[in-house]
Formats: structure tokens, sequence, C-alpha cells
């Protein structure tokens, strides 16, 4: 191995382990990445950046802006009232349904915008239907990753590997070229989701979900502040929350036996009697000093808390301070009102005004925003964010799946899927959402619609596909085309245009194709080639292509699909040249098993889109993932070398 296969594997290791782990930003690893291939002088400035003139970088951008036109015209929104008619309430039903159109959607648009647009809208079926939305927000993403294998422009990972393959002197692919597979896919995909999606995912609510009614609700943080005209002031801490909110404070380790734990006074409680139903007591803040309840501890009536100290645990409450607590939205808001306490604004050290508690106008909205991957907001503090000064919307709580719940909104650092529980006038609610990519999930549609435009955004987009399926115009010229018609008929701004552009993703591109070319460059992918092929031994190429597949589809769970696409395409040229066999076959290898995204949310940006929306954990995914990944490894090792033959 000479220096420079060294020196790029060593880029290489660490631009996937930065991608992987989120340290940085993708656009920070992509630059870093791009200027470390040019400063070692493995390639020069040209080569290095490429990857903003690529036709693929190009393609996905226009496509976004395509896109953003049809969701901005509200030109798909007939298929939401169709949903509801149709489905009757029906949870197979509305699986069905969704099932045939999100496919046919992700088929022609970006399905990123499409789980963004319809996400919403399943949320408020759930709603009506009352139906948990975590027995259909992965679903919704899987029919979106499978129609994207449909054509060419369904998802990036095609168009990019059609762009390494004709910058290898390959004749590319064409708009149909995955249809045939691609149908199959999606056909059997969506019929194992339907089949069993409402036996391996879990009954659960959508994180802060409002509804009414027995729902269980996934409980927030919030952090109020006690009122110099609250009813609490004097009270003792451990009394209060032991007898009011529903919170046993046990004063000795060794205490066995709790008494069963009471919930909120006739003013605030639901019926039942669960834990869902209980305020439970964090912290108190005063004078900027935590007074911290332990973790809990498990008891037969629930979860006890105890203060870390005797002297905490008797501390009585004054104005002023704050209380982090945790609980569903409904209890939250009633707290407010019973007791007269506050949102505690990140940053602001006042008091906020009382009227502007919870309900009070009806003009004020409560919704939930759950935190999209390329959102400005990630790894921010909402003190930063300034959403109480600039746009009047409130942060009531922060809900964190599978984190940790100890630190309130004001300290806690923004992740992907994060939900926040926000209140405020129903402009200032999509001022916030456009200017910090968050997803409205309740109350408040995404995006103010153009519907006169709807008709001609519509034409846009067939005319791109028509074009595109019967004549020989690059698809490069097709897309950037269609995307210059939205902003010049005025379906879109040109500031929307803009905003509809998917950093993290463009970057991506422009950051992984000079490693691809830097692998071809420096013979690192002919030497990974021998080695699999010694490793290998004589196995034969359809066991070679299903191996592959395997691997692919695997290395997907972890990093993005178009670095696996990047990576592994050079490998599979090299390896189709060695072994004197099509490189077809290899190629569609990978471009279906890059898209095969199944069993984590961190592998394909829709599965992370849902994850905050319908509560998942890790474990969901893997759940109705590992045997979804495994019937499309089984379709792909059989049907790949009949459309392609090796």
């Amino acid at each position: 191995m000479t220096t420079e296969m060294i020196i790029l594997v060593v880029i290489l290791f660490v631009a996937t382990y930065l991608y992987l782990t989120d340290w940085l930003a993708t656009e920070t690893t992509s630059a870093l990445a791009i200027a470390a291939l040019a400063l070692t002088g493995i390639l020069n400035t040209g080569e290095a950046l490429s990857g903003f003139a690529s036709t693929a970088t190009l393609t996905v951008g226009a496509m976004f802006v395509i896109s953003g036109g049809l969701l901005r015209t509200g030109a798909l929104e007939i298929v939401t009232v169709g949903l509801a008619r149709f489905s009757g309430g029906s949870p197979r039903r509305l699986l069905v349904l969704l099932g045939g159109v999100i496919p046919l959607a992700s088929a022609i648009m970006n399905n990123t915008p499409v789980v963004v647009m319809m996400a919403p809208v399943v949320l408020s079926l759930s709603q009506r239907f009352r139906i948990q939305p975590s027995k259909l927000l992965i679903p919704l993403s899987y029919f979106a990753v499978l129609g994207g294998t449909i054509t060419l422009l369904g998802t990036s990972t095609n168009i990019l590997v059609d762009d390494l393959y004709r910058a290898a002197g390959g004749p590319g692919f064409n708009f149909l070229t995955f249809t045939p597979l691609g149908l199959i896919f999606t056909l059997a995909g969506g019929t194992f989701v339907v089949l069993t999606s409402q036996k391996l995912l879990p009954d659960r609510a959508p994180a802060g979900g409002l509804g009414e009614g027995r729902h269980q609700h996934t409980p927030f943080v919030a952090e109020l502040l006690v009122e110099k005209v609250s009813p609490l002031l004097g009270k003792n801490v451990g009394e209060l929350f032991n007898e009011a909110a529903g919170i046993q404070f046990s004063r000795r380790r060794s205490e066995r036996h709790h008494r069963r734990l009471t919930h909120l006074h006739k003013a605030i409680h639901s019926n039942g009697d669960s834990a869902q139903e209980r305020i439970e007591l964090l912290e108190l803040l005063r004078d900027g000093k935590p007074h911290r309840a332990r973790r809990p501890n498990p008891s037969r009536f629930g979860l006890v808390r105890r203060f870390e100290s005797e002297e905490a645990e008797s501390l009585r409450i004054q104005e002023g301070d704050v209380l982090v607590v945790c609980g569903a939205p409904p209890l939250i808001s009633r707290f407010i009102e019973t007791y007269s306490v506050s949102v505690s604004e990140p940053g602001q050290s006042m008091p906020p005004s009382s009227d502007r508690s919870a309900g009070v106008s009806p003009a004020i909205r409560t919704v939930e925003a759950v935190i999209l991957p390329d959102s400005v907001a990630i790894g921010r503090q909402l003190a930063q964010l300034d959403f109480e000064e600039s746009h009047q919307v409130h942060v009531l709580g922060l809900q964190r799946r599978g984190g940790q719940r100890r630190v309130g909104p004001r300290r806690a650092r923004l992740n992907s899927g994060d939900v926040l529980l926000l209140q405020g006038t129903r402009n200032g609610l999509h001022t916030v959402s456009e200017l910090f990519k968050l997803l409205l999930v309740e109350g408040v549609e995404s995006a103010i619609v153009r519907h006169a435009k709807n008709r001609l955004a519509l034409i846009i987009m067939g005319a791109v596909i028509l074009l595109a399926s019967l004549t020989e115009i690059p698809i490069v010229v097709l897309a950037l085309g269609g995307a210059a018609l939205m902003v010049a008929t005025r379906c879109l701004r040109a500031d929307e245009a803009m905003s509809s552009l998917d950093g993290a993703t463009l970057l991506l591109l422009a950051g992984t194709i000079p490693m691809g070319i830097a692998m071809q460059k420096t013979g690192l992918a002919q030497l990974l080639v021998d080695q699999l092929i010694s490793l290998a031994g004589h196995v034969s190429p359809v066991v070679m292509l299903s191996l592959f597949y395997l691997f692919t589809s695997l290395l997907t769970q972890l990093i993005s699909n178009n670095a696996v696409a990047v990576l592994l395409t050079p490998i599979a040229l090299s390896l189709a040249a060695t072994l004197q066999i099509n490189p077809q076959p290899l190629l569609m290898t990978i471009a279906f098993g890059a898209s095969a995204s199944f069993m984590t949310p961190m592998g394909y940006q829709t599965n992370a889109i849902v994850r905050g929306a319908g509560g998942y954990t890790f474990a969901d995914y893997l759940r109705i993932g590992v045997p979804l990944t495994i019937i499309m490894w089984g379709l792909a090792t059989v049907l790949i070398p009949f459309f392609w033959p090796l």
C-alpha cells in the first residue's frame, strides 16, 4: 500500500466516523474532506471541487426546488382529502392507501419532501380516527424509501450512481431503468409493512400528543416560573409534589413501602391512573442554583423520586423559583392555569406576562414541532434561537425519545428529532418553522399554499417526467429547466427556492464524490477488489453479488446512502472489470442496497424525520426493519441477475 493510499484511508476513516457520529455538521465534514484531499495532493484543486459541478449534485438540487414548488402550491393536497375519505378510520385501510399513494409520489419527486409533507397529514388522521401515530409513521417513511427506487429521479442515490457510471465511461441509465425491480421491491416491501406493522410496531402516542381521550401522552420537560400571585408560594416542595402533583419523596433509602402515588387536584387531573397522568418534579432552580431530584426508582406504584438532600426536600417555594417538571402537555397546561405559574423563557431572567398562559386566547395555538435533520437549531440552545422576542413563540417544553430528560429546555442543546412544545400565533409558528426548519405536527399547516398555481406546478413536473421518459435529453438539463420554470411562473419565490435546497445533502454529494475519484486515482479501489476476490475465493458471481448487496445494505444503516454509493461504486466498477462481467448488476446492487435503510433511524433522512413525531426507539426500527431487509436481500439476489445478466 502506497503512502497516498494510507493517507486516503485515514481521510476516509475520519470522514466516515464524523458522518456516523454527527460530531460535526455534515456540511463541515464534507468541506474538511474536500480540503484534506486537495491539501495532501491526492487530488488537484479541480478534482477536489468536482463534486460541486457534478451533474448529480445539480440534478438533486433542482429536484429539491421542483419538489418545493409542488409542496408550496398544494398540488398534492387532494391526496389528503382522499385519504381521509376512503380510509374510513380503519388502520389497515389507511396503510393500504398510503402504500399506494406515497410510493407513486416518491417515484416522481424526492422522497424527503414527500415525508415532510405527509407526516402532518398522517398525524392529523391518526388523531381524528384515534389511531396511534406510532403505527403509521415508520410505514410512511418506508413507503417513501421503497417508492424512491422506482425511477431515476426517486432518490438521490439513483442519480448519483448514474452520474458516477457515466463519468467512468458507461452509458448510464434512463428514467425507467430502475422501474421493473423498483415496482417489485415496492409491492413486496409494502405488502410486508401493511400486513405486519400493526403487530410489530409499538402502540405509542406521538411525542407530546395533545389530543383528548384516554390515549397516553409522551411527557415533555418544562420550566415553569413561580409568580408573585401563585398559590404555591410558601409551600413545602416535598409535601406539595407528594400530595398535589403525584410525586412521592422518600426520606430514607431503606424505606421499602411507599404510599400510592396520587394525582393532581381535580382541577388538573384526567381520568385514569397511569404514570402518564402525573407531573414529576425534576429539580428546582433558585438564583441559578439547581436543587435536583434523584433519578427515579421503580416501585409497584410507578416512579418515585428523592431529593438529593434533606435540606432540598424541605425547601419552601419562593417567587422567582423555576420548577423543572416532566409531564404530558395537557397536565402542564392545567398546572400553569391552576397554580399561576408561567413558562420560563430561555435566557430570560424576568417572568413572562401571565396572560400568556396556555389556552387564554383563541388566537394562540399550542403545537409540537419536530427538529428536522437539516435544521439550523441543531447543536444550539433555545436562548440562542430567540423564538420569544423576535417571533412571539414560546417554548413550553422539550421532549427527547431515548435521551436524558433531566435537563430543562433552557440548558439543553437541541438534536435532530427533538420535539418542542410551542405556543404562539399561526403566523409566528409558520415563521419559526420555516426559518429553523421545524416540522409542525399538530394544529398548524406546515406552509401557506398557493392554490392558484397547483395545476401549473403539476404540469411542470409532468413535463419533466414525460421528457425524461421519451427523449434523450440529459436529466440534469430537464431538472434545471423544471426548477427554473417553478420560479419563473411564481410557483415559488426565489428565496423559497433557495430555502428548499437541502444543504446537508448537497454538501454531502459535493464532499463524497471526490472521495470516489481519489479511490480510483490512487488505486485503492482496485486493491480492495483484489482483496475481496482473494477472500471470496472462487464463489459464483451471483453469490458475490448477493454478498455485495448485503454489505451495502448493512453499511447504509450507519452512514448516509449517498456516502455508501460514492464509496462502493468505484469498487463495483473495478470488480466488474476484474471479473470481466457486466457492471450494471453490481451498480444496481449498490443503488437498491444503499436505499434499503430500514433498521436504523440515522441511515436515511426520512427515518430520522418520523422518529420524534412517532416517539420511536432504536429497537422499533430493528423490529420491523430486520425482516424487511432480509426480504429485500432475497429479492435482490434473485432478480438483479434476472433483469441485468452478469
